[in-house]
């Protein structure tokens, strides 16, 4: 049995078979970078609600667990922080839009997945930049 090329040989590996390929050996693609920003994203998603909860939290206790919350995410790493939640909404959000439309068929071309990836990160990052403008504007007291 051990003779057949492809039979399992020491340690259950088949001879002749391949390791399974790392990722120093991959190409990489922007729709690979997608698929694992897209799964990042939701593990961030996942943290800023935690953050999301504390925020309602300290709203629900009164103004003075509403300062405390304030005064963290006023800070430049709150806001840095709020800034990473609020890409990766909207990052997830438009990919999502991207994954509804594969459901539906749509976009599975090679060159249409790239196209369709890039403009997923360009959409991310404008969507955000601009509700946090708006944020910025609101908090500094200015009309939008």
């Amino acid at each position: 049995m051990s003779e057949i090329e492809n039979s399992p040989g020491p340690g259950g590996r088949p001879y002749g078979r391949p390791l399974s390929p790392h990722l120093q050996i991959w190409r990489w693609s922007i729709t690979m970078a997608a698929s694992i920003t897209h799964r990042a994203t939701g593990i961030a998603l996942a943290a800023g609600f935690v953050l999301l909860a504390w925020w309602l939290i300290a709203a629900s206790l009164g103004p003075d667990s509403y300062d405390v919350f304030g005064r963290a995410a006023g800070t430049i790493i709150g806001e840095i922080i709020l800034f990473g939640f609020l890409w990766s909404l909207s990052y997830h959000l438009l990919n999502g839009i991207r994954h509804l439309a594969w459901d539906t068929g749509y976009g599975f071309r090679v060159p249409t997945a790239h196209v369709t990836a890039a403009l997923v990160y360009l959409g991310s990052l404008l969507l955000a930049a601009g509700a946090f403008a708006v944020g910025l504007m609101v908090k500094a007291g200015l009309s939008v």
